[in-house]
């Protein structure tokens, strides 16, 4: 397998391959266009929004600052929109849902570095040059979620339908569908119920 294969499948990987190594600096390249684009320039911007995330759904939006590492590995369903700040570490795939919302500031961070220090630190290769070893995990996020601002969501995790993330949580375990979740670690505190209708909508 090649290193960046074995980034996609969750094992242990060197990051500065250069196959790697090259999908990222291109990432960071069009994440740079995407965030010195003129705010007036709507229909540039959204051009260089999908081409930085070509997994993105129709009727999709992402508000500057966006920070990536590939932006090749994320893909959303229809209307996902998140505010700014957002920052998608896809070492391995992210998967968002339909009409999914992000609040200010919200990290997805798939990458997972060796726990003991030994393994985590960098080391030279015969040409000079450092590297270290990590590994990753992929996120799901379902339909209709709602992550509130300065949330972290770590890899490995599945939220599930119709959840809603409380702000400044700190998200390491699968979170259930239906249910308002905060804290840190997030955990589920409630079931969403009738008693939070705000009948914004006619119902029909």
């Amino acid at each position: 397998m090649t290193e960046y294969q074995k980034m996609l499948a969750g094992q242990i990987y060197d990051p500065t391959d250069p196959e790697i190594a090259k999908l990222s600096r291109a990432a960071k390249h069009r994440a740079y266009l995407l965030n010195t684009t003129d705010p007036a320039a709507v229909e540039l911007y959204l051009k260089r929004l999908y081409d930085l995330f070509p997994g993105l759904g129709p009727n999709s939006y992402m508000a500057p600052n966006v920070q990536v590492d590939y932006g090749i590995h994320l893909k959303t369903g229809k209307n996902f929109y998140a505010n700014y700040g957002a920052v998608i570490l896809d070492v391995s795939p992210v998967e968002i849902g339909d009409d999914a919302m992000f609040g200010v500031d919200v990290h997805v961070v798939t990458p997972v570095h060796p726990l003991l220090a030994e393994e985590r630190i960098q080391r030279q290769k015969a040409d000079g040059s450092y590297y270290d070893l990590e590994y990753s995990k992929p996120v799901y996020i379902g339909n209709r979620v709602w992550v509130a601002s300065d949330v972290t969501i770590c890899g490995g995790v599945r939220i599930g339908d119709d959840s809603v993330i409380a702000a400044g949580a700190v998200v390491t375990k699968d979170i259930p569908p239906g249910v308002l979740a905060g804290g840190v670690p997030c955990r589920a505190i409630r079931p969403l119920t009738e008693a939070d209708r705000l009948n914004i909508y006619p119902r029909g």
